[in-house]
């Protein structure tokens, strides 16, 4: 595993394999978030954006036992409205840049996955856990709400009702009871979470970025529009694409029977 530029990223791992970046929590005991490690996750995320090489990002955490454990509630003691309006501003810039970004965005969640860190992988595109992984949003419980985007993200992926509930109940569900109400996308043994996300990812790293990117806005932006505007979404951007040299690559290389060589 090749190392990717690690400047200023205490509480982050980030390595890139094959094209698939890597960015895993990495602040023991438990990935418990502070303000620093928040704002590594928006660096490393402009950072894997930016970098040519890396064509798939990944969440996930170096630790055994704990994908995240949520914010370090220190941080909140006597934060106030001032404090905490400051608090939203900054993870709200990584909702914004997983939910804008032209790259496939994956989650690998194991262990205990609660608060923020697992609300980040909400706006991520497929969610794969670990069949022994814990995944809740405890908020409630503090006389709080989900900071992170998850009323809004959870709205889309779960439906009104089932979002409600699940944030009302506050409770630790079991990695196959977060597959049945569709907070996951699919369950994998523990010792097989890595080599799954990285042998689903690498397939995605061989199709052409512009494609992947364009599938990503339509759904992601154009879904919480009305129809007609999510349609006019598609339509510009299939418009767009049709002007690319790797539409004309893929419609020579399909008439052609040949693998497209695309360019990058």
């Amino acid at each position: 595993m090749t190392e990717a530029s690690q400047a200023e990223m205490h509480h982050l791992r980030l390595t890139v394999h094959h094209h698939v970046g890597w960015l895993e929590f990495n602040r023991p005991p438990v990935n418990a978030f502070h303000q620093q490690m928040v704002q590594e996750v928006v660096d490393a995320l402009h950072e894997f954006e930016a970098n040519r090489s890396v064509r798939v990002i990944v969440f996930a955490s170096a630790l055994e036992r704990y994908f995240s454990a949520g914010a370090e509630l220190r941080t909140f003691v006597g934060i106030g409205k001032a404090g905490m309006a400051t608090w939203c501003n900054l993870v709200h810039q990584i909702v914004y840049a997983m939910r804008t970004s032209r790259k496939p965005i994956l989650a690998a969640i194991h262990g205990v996955a609660v608060g923020g860190g697992l609300e980040m992988t909400l706006h991520s595109d497929v969610r794969f856990a670990a069949q022994d992984a814990q995944l809740g949003q405890p908020e409630v419980n503090l006389n709080f709400i989900p900071p992170v985007g998850a009323t809004q993200a959870l709205a889309r992926v779960l439906g009104r009702t089932r979002a409600l509930k699940y944030l009302y109940d506050g409770a630790l569900l079991s990695a196959e009871a977060a597959f049945t109400l569709g907070l996951v996308d699919e369950l994998t043994p523990p010792n097989a979470l890595r080599e799954t996300v990285q042998r689903y990812a690498e397939p995605l790293c061989e199709k052409p970025p512009e494609a992947l990117a364009g599938i990503r806005h339509a759904v992601t932006y154009g879904g919480g529009l009305s129809f007609s505007e999510g349609l006019s979404v598609e339509r510009n951007l299939a418009i767009e694409l049709a002007g690319t040299e790797n539409f004309e690559e893929g419609v020579r290389a399909f008439l052609e029977k040949r693998k497209p060589q695309w360019r990058r």
